[in-house]
């Protein structure tokens, strides 16, 4: 199918971009286009406006520092997998986007557009939501920080509001000591997770987010949970349905082991 007819802005300056989506209550923002583009094709989306951001300077950074990640808006999966500086304060950002569908997608998709999806299948949102990270909001109104525990609605759904495009994400640093693991399991290598989690473990504490068990993505604290019970106690707060990919009780059964192997993983990183 082809896209339903829409308008196509390409403003150059972020002002520029706003003052469009300001005007425009079901306009939609492109940035790596790897989510949009195939619901317009689909016509799942039907926009009157694509506001185009991928000629707006300075939206592509990687900034690093001891406290953490800051990604731009059009920084590429790609770019933020190959970085040292985010491999050395946050190791979670490149176990978990290894996963992230095919390197043809890494290379034009961006973390922070994968975010603001809101797709609780997808990687990124699960890891924002682990590590409590934000995202920075701009409209004509001005600019706000949104945590993660407060972005996801539903099923690709956001706080997000129409008229905002979301500058970047903050990934907080991991803390000395601590150690993290992420895991799925997929139907082939790419596709998207049948279960997936990541784990942080500082300390006494431990922590898994869990990807595709979920409407939105669900963090789970398994501090003091005995080893043979941890897969138990995640299920008590996740919601595995069935689909055309997998039973529920097939997706339980991939927690109860994921759990375990990614949580001993974490632990292992710790020391």
């Amino acid at each position: 199918m082809k896209p339903a007819p829409f308008a196509y802005h390409r403003p150059t300056t972020l002002g520029d971009a706003l003052e469009v989506l300001s005007g425009n209550a079901d306009a939609k923002v492109l940035a790596g286009g790897q989510s949009l583009v195939p619901l317009l094709s689909m016509r799942l989306a039907g926009p009157s406006a694509l506001v185009d951001i991928n000629a707006i300077p300075g939206l592509d950074t990687i900034e690093v520092t001891e406290a953490g990640v800051r990604i731009g808006a059009l920084a590429r999966h790609a770019d933020v997998l190959a970085h040292e500086g985010v491999r050395r304060v946050q190791p979670l950002l490149p176990e978990a986007l290894s996963y992230v569908a095919h390197a043809t997608i890494r290379n034009r998709g961006t973390t922070v557009g994968s975010i603001v999806h809101a797709d609780a299948a997808a990687e990124m949102p699960s890891v924002l939501v682990l590590l409590g990270g934000s995202v920075e909001a701009a409209s004509t109104g001005g600019t706000r920080t949104i945590a993660a525990e407060d972005l996801f609605l539903g099923p690709l759904e956001s706080t997000l509001r129409p008229d905002e495009i979301a500058t970047s994400a903050f990934f907080p640093a991991l803390p000395a000591g601590a150690g993290v693991a992420f895991d799925e399991i997929a139907r082939r290598q790419g596709d998207y997770a049948l279960v997936g989690l990541g784990v942080v473990v500082d300390g006494d504490s431990v922590r898994a987010s869990y990807v595709s068990v979920s409407d939105v993505p669900t963090v789970v604290d398994l501090s003091g949970v005995p080893d043979d019970r941890l897969g138990e106690v995640a299920l008590e707060h996740l919601d595995p349905v069935d689909d055309i990919h997998a039973t529920a009780a097939y997706r339980a059964q991939l927690v109860r082991v994921l759990t375990k192997r990614v949580v001993t993983k974490a632990r292992e990183a710790a020391r």
